[in-house]
């Protein structure tokens, strides 16, 4: 049995079972991604099933997420009318600037002084880790039971600040290289200065263009709603590729060209669009995270000693929860939403994405990638055993205290 087979096999039951049960899984306390995680490690690691000993299986983890990435950016961005990001501009500018710098050096710090890295590669290992993931944050505020338990503005804080950092969190990434596989300063400036503008013109660009397209074709006939939701997932996935041709932040400008493409379209043809996140993002997370069970370091882990345990608990403890608490006057909002927001920014896919961009760009020192997995997994772990019961709680305590 060719184990690319046998891989196609199990997915394909998995997310079988899964739509088939899909209301009941979103209320329990597990994730689609979690499954598809244990799936991959109970095949590779545990009973040897599928061995992907490839050599091409860094790119194949990279590109994986990066497709993933841009179809989950663009069910983000469409996730709200245009104007509700507007008004959490505030929160999620706090979150983009003090918030990011703030987990990154906590991030760092943790792997300098608990794992022993080198300050530069610390310093990568942290930025790496910084961005919320809007694959796993979508568990948490999309579906009728986050509809039902969170408010708009909590979600809406969410989902902005997930799919812009995971973008923003290039420079920082392309920054850090410079020290980390000793990239020439200048170039790598110029490179993260043009990923980030360039990112915004081109999402600016490709998603107002598209956007006029939809609006012309609607004015002269009726739009079947199904090719809207085609139309949007291929428009992800064309911005993506624009963003690489022109040598920009290909992440960053997907989630922009969401956003554009969001404002020209209005409220009358999001309904379709909105499915994404139930429809694709839900399935399409299945692959990538059944592959990084597959691949997961867990003999390089266990090398580590103590640290393989205190380490991803005093990422998941300190990255972000005591930043977002401290930057509470800043954000303007409640105890418990803060709460709330500082402990779900969940760490997965965009994380994956940058560990294996930035081995791909010349930091191959393993210790990154066994460091940045480790807290991948743990994060899958618990944010997605926890999602059901943090709704519940913020739930709860909304009621008692007569919020809602």
């Amino acid at each position: 049995m060719h184990p690319l087979h046998l891989s196609y096999a199990l997915v394909g039951v998995l997310a079988v079972l899964l739509a088939f049960w899909s209301s009941a899984i979103r209320r329990a306390p597990v994730s689609e991604p979690l499954l598809a995680l244990l799936l991959g490690v109970l095949v590779g690691p545990v009973s040897g099933l599928i061995d992907p000993a490839r050599p091409d299986t860094t790119d194949l983890l990279r590109e994986a997420s990066r497709i993933l990435l841009a179809v989950s950016l663009m069910a983000v961005a469409l996730r709200f009318p245009a104007t509700g990001y507007l008004t959490v501009t505030r929160p999620v500018g706090v979150l983009l600037t003090l918030g990011m710098v703030g987990m990154a050096v906590v991030s760092a710090g943790l792997a300098w002084l608990l794992l022993g890295l080198p300050i530069a590669l610390a310093v990568l290992l942290g930025v790496c880790l910084t961005p919320t993931d809007p694959v796993l944050a979508s568990s948490v505020v999309s579906g009728t039971p986050a509809e039902r338990a969170l408010p708009a503005r909590l979600r809406q804080v969410i989902s902005g600040e997930s799919g812009i950092n995971d973008g923003l969190a290039y420079l920082l990434v392309a920054l850090a290289l410079i020290a980390a596989a000793a990239r020439p300063a200048g170039q790598q400036v110029a490179e993260a200065a043009w990923g980030v503008g360039g990112a915004v013109l081109v999402g600016v660009a490709v998603g107002y263009l598209a956007g006029w397209a939809v609006r012309a074709a609607e004015a002269r006939e009726q739009v079947d709603q199904g090719s809207l939701l085609v139309f949007a997932v291929v428009l992800g996935v064309a911005a993506l590729g624009v963003a690489r041709v022109a040598g920009t932040d290909a992440i960053l400008a997907v989630f922009v060209t969401g956003l554009a493409y969001n404002r020209m379209i209005g409220r009358r043809s999001r309904a379709s669009e909105q499915q994404l996140d139930d429809a694709l993002t839900r399935y399409l997370v299945l692959p990538v995270f059944f592959l990084l069970g597959l691949v997961v370091p867990w003999r390089q882990w266990l090398e580590l000693g103590w640290p393989v345990v205190a380490f991803p608990v005093a990422v998941l403890l300190l990255r972000r929860l005591p930043v977002v608490l401290a930057l509470r006057p800043a954000l303007g909002m409640p105890w418990r939403d803060t709460v709330f927001l500082g402990w779900f920014g969940p760490i997965g896919v965009s994380a994956l994405f940058y560990l294996t961009y930035s081995y791909a760009e010349g930091a191959t020192d393993s210790r990154l990638w066994t460091a940045g997995s480790l807290v991948i997994a743990a994060s899958t772990l618990v944010h997605g055993v926890t999602a059901t019961a943090g709704r519940r709680w913020y739930s709860t305590t909304s009621r008692s205290a007569g919020d809602r």
